[in-house]
């Protein structure tokens, strides 16, 4: 049907089943744009699910009475966003459903954010704290947990240790004494659901102890801060530059906690200056507390270990630590080592919360940390994450050659920033996601004002899909620029 044909038949009633769709709806020589949006609306709100196919165009077509052609545009116009791919004879199929990437600030439950996020599905995810899940120790976990089952008593099925597994936390022990120089006693471990329990733990405590105001990092985890925000903890953040937490900010902040990231500090990757590390020592020796996040310290490629906080105070340092970037999160297990005088009381939040951790897993670790088979396990998955680190890093040098590099000798992320650039990193998150590509918009971390950024994470994709995502964010980069006016002669544009 010609388009002139077309529009003589605006006003014929005109519909289908699918989506119940009525052409007559669509306004004048809009009709394209129209079932596009239809389409993509239906999309967004569930009611096409990622994996359902949608109509042949040509049978789409002749129940709205309108050209094959039309119907096909607005078909290739979602896949040129990701959202639906064609799939030869199986059709047109939804593959994606993103929504919206807002400000925390505008929406009322920010903690939604990253949950919400996470769901969505995607083409290919950057999105950071994620590790390699296909390497996941398949066969040694069931090996241990078979040898763990074989040698259990009836007894040992009933309630176990609040504290945690005796074999579990003796093995931590081990685990901290070898990889991060920590010396300490099973009794001072409690095993957690994860760093984020250990954090819900600490904030019930220390507000319990009188401690109403604790320090964080800015840049910094929005997750952490708002775990301890939910803990009815008020949080004051201390700006992070190149050394490391600002020391002297901190103590003029008045809080009596601070946590904080010191041996890969997360967005920036800044590793704690030996000066700060000393006058942070002395802060905490005259009566504040730090708890220390060492979240993927293992993770490390181009420098030498860095010691934990831990290991140089332990009457005033709490310290957290899980199998979440070494193993995998669905585990939710950690462990968090508190001083002496908070032992009993976190102990008691532990009991209360949830009588403990699940004891099977935790024995099976156990097995795994002291066989050496977590070792082995971590010297595989640290090789091929940094192939992945350096595919990561030549693909932002030739499709983001204005974004400048940060904390890439370790960990499991990059931070990437647009210094000058005059658009928002939440606006070039959305376009990204629109195109299938997840990542975080460095401002979901950040309280003070700054360039924008991105943090992308490398370790759970693939060269090829690290290359390509980080094309597809330079694709999005150049819509976002482009939309912009045109800069006065001699402005300094970061074009991807």
């Amino acid at each position: 049907m010609s388009r002139s044909n077309e529009d003589a038949n605006q006003g014929s009633k005109s519909g289908s089943d699918f989506l119940q769709l009525d052409i007559g709806q669509a306004p004048p020589g809009g009709r394209t744009d129209w079932l596009a949006g239809r389409l993509r609306a239906a999309i967004a709100d569930g009611t096409l699910p990622v994996g359902s196919r949608l109509p042949a165009s040509r049978v789409l077509a002749a129940e709205l009475r309108v050209s094959r052609g039309l119907v096909t545009e607005a078909y290739q116009r979602l896949a040129e966003t990701g959202q639906v791919s064609g799939r030869g004879r199986s059709g047109t199929v939804v593959v994606a459903a993103p929504p919206p990437v807002a400000e925390p600030a505008a929406a009322p439950a920010r903690g939604g954010l990253v949950d919400a996020l996470r769901a969505v599905p995607c083409r290919i995810d950057l999105s950071p704290g994620v590790p390699d899940l296909t390497a996941f120790p398949r066969t040694a976990w069931l090996q241990a947990e078979r040898r763990v089952l074989a040698g259990l008593t009836p007894a040992d099925f009933g309630y176990g240790n609040p504290q945690g597994a005796p074999a579990l936390r003796a093995a931590v022990v081990g685990w901290l004494a070898r990889n991060r120089g920590i010396r300490a006693d099973p009794d001072e471990v409690v095993i957690v659901a994860g760093v984020a329990q250990a954090l819900g733990l600490l904030a019930q405590v220390l507000r319990e102890s009188g401690v109403h105001r604790i320090a964080v990092e800015d840049p910094g985890s929005l997750g952490a801060r708002q775990q301890l925000e939910y803990g009815r903890l008020e949080t004051v953040p201390v700006r992070v530059d190149e050394l490391g937490l600002d020391v002297a900010a901190l103590e003029a902040s008045g809080a009596g906690a601070v946590l904080l990231t010191p041996a890969h500090q997360f967005p920036t990757g800044v590793v704690l200056d030996g000066e700060r590390r000393r006058e942070l020592l002395g802060w905490a020796a005259g009566g504040g507390l730090v708890i220390e996040d060492d979240y993927d310290a293992e993770h490390r490629y181009d420098r030498a270990p860095v010691p934990a906080l831990r290991a140089l105070l332990p009457e005033g340092v709490c310290y957290a630590g899980s199998v979440s970037k070494l193993l995998a999160p669905a585990l939710r297990l950690g462990w968090l080592l508190v001083p002496p005088r908070l032992s009993e009381a976190v102990t008691a939040a532990k009991r209360y919360a949830d009588l403990g951790n699940p004891v099977l897993a935790q024995l099976v670790l156990a097995r795994l940390m002291d066989s050496g088979e977590l070792e082995r396990h971590l010297r595989f998955v640290r090789r091929r994450h940094r192939r992945r680190r350096d595919a990561m890093l030549r693909a932002v040098a030739d499709r983001l050659p204005g974004a400048r590099v940060h904390g890439a000798a370790a960990g499991l992320h990059l931070m990437v920033t647009f210094d000058g650039a005059g658009f928002e990193d939440t606006a070039l998150a959305s376009a990204a996601l629109e195109l299938g590509v997840k990542t975080h918009p460095l401002s979901w971390h950040r309280l003070a004002p700054g360039p924008p950024g991105l943090i992308l994470g490398y370790a759970a994709g693939s060269a090829g899909e690290i290359e390509e995502g980080v094309e597809v964010l330079g694709t999005a980069l150049r819509r976002i620029l482009g939309r912009r006016r045109q800069p006065p002669a001699g402005s300094r544009v970061v074009r991807g």
